[in-house]
């Protein structure tokens, strides 16, 4: 739909951008900050670890002082759990709590809205050790962890996403690494995993809301719209397949507090049903979120499975990543879309259509907390890093949020990823995303100095205009 006028900006549009923990902070063993599942397994071995990252642990101030002359509304980190928690008789790490106060008050300092996502990724490995996710004790441990967040922050912090891409660690559990023994959890191990991270959730809603907390609390999904490859009717039955399995049945159990149906079905007929308690229905039921979250990249071109074991293939660019299931879907060419240096597909158009497909379905705001470009940027001589390519998609993908709050979507901020460079869990220092370049390579630390892309300034001017030209 073409309007004769775009709507402008919300005069609080949250703009601001993101980073992990794990991604950024490095430290990891500092403070006595305990090991994660991060830590622990094993990655690719000829791009950087996380053991320094970006090294956020000793440059924070600079870090948001840096954020703050580029004027963000709005920053999203995660706190780590293995620096808050101890698991024994002392419970949690004093020191671990004083530096996210530290974090969170150098934000606000700024008038910069801390964003705190409360699990990415870097479960405790003490924890996976007696079973992890699958262990249904762990949601106990989870839920004394988050207690003690908003007990010491619940009143500096407005905005709190409870799980990052929940489907992508159930999915695609490789993307984060390979246990030591090799291992991966099986199907049905991965389904009860979920079962007992929506549990978790919901009940991380239902506190934050009967602690009559001042802000605001959901979800944080990977989330991106399914093509049908062609008009074909099965492939029509292929995308929607996916685009349920893949988003609307996690997010369907987080806002609704049910199982979708196609979801349930793909269960029960693979013998993948996770053990159910009395009681979790209404668990589920009992947590709701006031706003969700996503992390949008690119959409996803899908054709009907041919059942042949040929379906499955490696997503471009990242191998741990498999696409395709037998009898439920296989990954297609788009020819209508463009692609970065390392595969992704690059469609703003697909932002535009899965926010209203979102909106459509749930009627709640949406704030955007992942989406940027990847790429090898090159510090020159004189310390300029042009990416104009970075530019170009942020713009097109700002656009394409206009068109979507004209379309009548509700989005409250846009967060792309990310604030500084971090260690991309695949590729290193090699594939970076943030408007400030951090100095470093996979094997060589250097000073670890910061310097403004061109993104950086850009970025500055969308911001003090609240919008673009």
């Amino acid at each position: 739909m073409h309007y004769h006028k775009l709507e402008q900006f919300p005069k609080d549009f949250l703009w601001g951008a993101s980073i992990s923990a794990y991604q950024a902070e490095g430290a990891f063993d500092e403070d006595d900050k305990l090991l994660s599942i991060i830590d622990k397994y094993n990655h690719p071995k000829d791009v950087a670890n996380f053991e320094v990252a970006s090294d956020f642990y000793h440059h924070f101030k600079e870090d948001i002082q840096l954020l703050a002359e580029m004027g963000l509304k709005a920053f999203r980190f995660s706190i780590a759990w293995t620096r808050i928690m101890t698991f024994d008789e002392s419970r949690v790490n004093k020191k671990g709590i004083a530096f996210y106060h530290q974090v969170i008050d150098e934000c606000l300092k700024h008038g910069i809205e801390p964003i705190v996502t409360m699990y990415h990724f870097d479960l405790p490995y003490c924890l996976e050790e007696k079973g992890g996710w699958a262990n249904r004790a762990t949601i106990d441990q989870f839920l004394d962890y988050v207690q003690v967040l908003f007990q010491e922050y619940g009143d500096k912090v407005n905005y709190w996403l409870t799980i990052n891409e929940q489907n992508t660690m159930i999915l695609h559990p490789g993307a984060i690494g390979i246990p030591e023994t090799g291992e991966l959890p099986t199907k049905k191990e991965l389904f009860q995993i979920n079962h007992h991270v929506l549990l978790a959730q919901a009940k991380a809603f239902k506190l934050y809301h009967d602690l009559h907390l001042k802000g605001q609390i959901g979800p944080a999904i990977n989330l991106t719209a399914m093509y049908q490859a062609t008009a074909a009717p099965a492939d029509a039955i292929a995308a929607h397949n996916w685009e349920t399995l893949r988003g609307w049945s996690f997010l369907d159990t987080a806002v609704r507090g049910t199982y979708n149906y196609l979801f349930e079905k793909y269960l029960m007929d693979r013998k993948l049903y996770p053990t159910v308690n009395n009681g979790d229905f209404d668990i589920l039921k009992a947590g709701k979120p006031d706003f969700i979250a996503i992390n949008y990249y690119s959409t996803a071109t899908i054709a009907a499975s041919k059942n042949d074991g040929t379906d499955q293939s490696a997503r471009a660019g990242d191998q741990q990543i498999m696409l395709g299931e037998e009898g439920v879907y296989r990954a297609a060419e788009n020819p209508y879309v463009d692609k970065t240096p390392y595969g992704w597909v690059v469609d703003p158009i697909g932002l535009r259509l899965t926010l209203r497909k979102l909106y459509d379905r749930y009627g709640l705001p949406i704030l955007i907390t992942e989406n940027g470009y990847g790429a090898p940027d090159t510090l020159e001589v004189n310390g300029s890093i042009h990416d104009p390519e970075r530019i170009n998609y942020l713009a097109q993908h700002i656009y394409a949020i206009q068109e979507a709050i004209t379309d009548g979507v509700q989005v409250i901020g846009y967060l792309p990823w990310s604030a500084i460079d971090v260690v991309s869990t695949h590729q290193g220092f090699n594939k970076r995303y943030g408007f400030i370049y951090v100095d470093r390579t996979d094997s060589d630390l250097k000073e670890l100095k910061r310097w403004k892309k061109d993104s950086f300034y850009w970025y500055q001017k969308v911001i003090q205009r609240n919008g673009l030209n």
